[in-house]
């Protein structure tokens, strides 16, 4: 299958993120004035403009907020896959994730709203890895 979709580097805001995601490692930050937790990488926190984050890792694990099931794509990185899962996850730790949810045999039917899932990779040939979900 070819590559999924990536970031352009060098990417400043992100390229922490993008690093980690290379030892399989999900990053997200929380600003270390307030404690608010800040996903997708950013520069500030959207909250207060705070500058003042810091890194932490997540654990993976979490919970299918919302998902859709794509049944055609064009684009050439998803057309092999065939209908797939896109969805929200709530981490554990208090951010929200656009993901999709894997190793699943049926996404129409395996996949439901509150189920527990945790983090897997998508290895690329560029040596990053795509953070996505299967059934925990």
């Amino acid at each position: 299958m070819p590559d999924r979709p990536q970031p352009r580097f060098p990417e400043p805001d992100t390229q922490p993120f993008w690093e980690a995601t290379k030892e399989h490692r999900l990053l997200y930050q929380v600003d270390r004035d307030t404690g608010d937790v800040v996903f997708f990488p950013r520069r500030h926190n959207p909250k207060n403009g705070s500058s003042n984050l810091e890194w932490r890792e997540s654990k993976g694990l979490g919970t299918v907020y919302t998902f859709s099931v794509v049944r055609l794509n064009r684009h050439p990185a998803f057309a092999e896959l065939g209908p797939y899962a896109v969805a929200y996850v709530d981490l554990d730790e208090g951010f929200r994730m656009l993901t999709n949810i894997v190793n699943v045999a049926d996404p129409t039917k395996d996949i439901f709203i509150g189920q527990r899932v945790r983090v897997t990779w998508l290895d690329q040939s560029t040596g990053i890895s795509i953070p996505v979900f299967e059934p925990a």
